[in-house]
């Protein structure tokens, strides 16, 4: 059973369904190099997604984590199945992305993507700044550039929370980001596989979720006549 605690009053953080901020720094994997194109664009992602971080509205971040602790707990304790949890988690995070796509296109500021890449460098620079209130680093990549690893250095959603040895590499605690990931990118027409590959709260050093792209969908307007 999740033991979650407060003790950071007066912090406060983004919300919108998806919540946090957290100020403890660690070390993360090097992303692979860049040109110099695309550091420059990772850098300017990343000064949008402060910009758009101080226009949201503010919560405290103690009772975003509490809430939520206490949300995965009573999941746990109806369901009781881990499996079923980690995907009900998911499944609720899918509907928070498929909502959010409107408010971020109006207030993050970001034009057209060119690709799968920029798309994530956007995600992690800016969509997760805006409604997580921490960045994600985006690295590993595979040769096609349509499979990439976010690497988050903190992870509100986990602040406090200590998993029991029963539920250790069971319980994907954080599920519903990797949900709300896949609901807004479907929203702008992407089918992506996003799963959570290492969680600091099961003992990893880091939090790293891996993002696929699966399909580009396109738009059926359907018969004119």
């Amino acid at each position: 059973r999740k033991r979650v605690g407060h003790h950071r009053g007066g912090q406060r953080t983004s919300l919108h369904q998806v919540p946090g901020n957290a100020p403890r720094p660690r070390s993360i994997p090097a992303a692979p190099p860049r040109h110099a194109m695309a550091r420059s664009s990772m850098d300017k992602y990343g000064k949008i997604g402060d910009q758009a971080f101080a226009r949201m509205e503010k919560v405290n971040s103690d009772l975003l984590a509490l809430t939520y602790g206490a949300l995965v707990t009573q999941l746990l304790r109806d369901i009781e199945d881990v499996d079923a949890v980690n995907a009900t988690l998911e499944k609720m995070g899918y509907k928070i992305g498929l909502r959010i796509v409107d408010e971020f296109l109006a207030k993050s500021n970001v034009g057209p993507c060119q690709d799968f890449r920029e798309t994530c460098e956007v995600l992690g620079k800016v969509g997760l700044r805006m409604f997580l209130g921490t960045s994600a680093e985006c690295v590993q990549w595979n040769r096609e550039l349509t499979a990439c690893t976010l690497v988050l250095p903190e992870n509100p959603l986990a602040d406090y929370v200590e998993l029991p040895p029963h539920l250790t590499n069971r319980l994907w605690y954080s599920n519903l980001i990797c949900g709300v990931v896949r609901g807004a990118l479907e929203q702008l027409q992407m089918r992506v596989e996003c799963r959570f590959q290492k969680d600091t709260l099961n003992g990893d050093e880091h939090n790293m979720i891996r993002l696929e792209l699966k399909e580009v969908m396109r738009e059926d307007y359907g018969d004119d006549d």
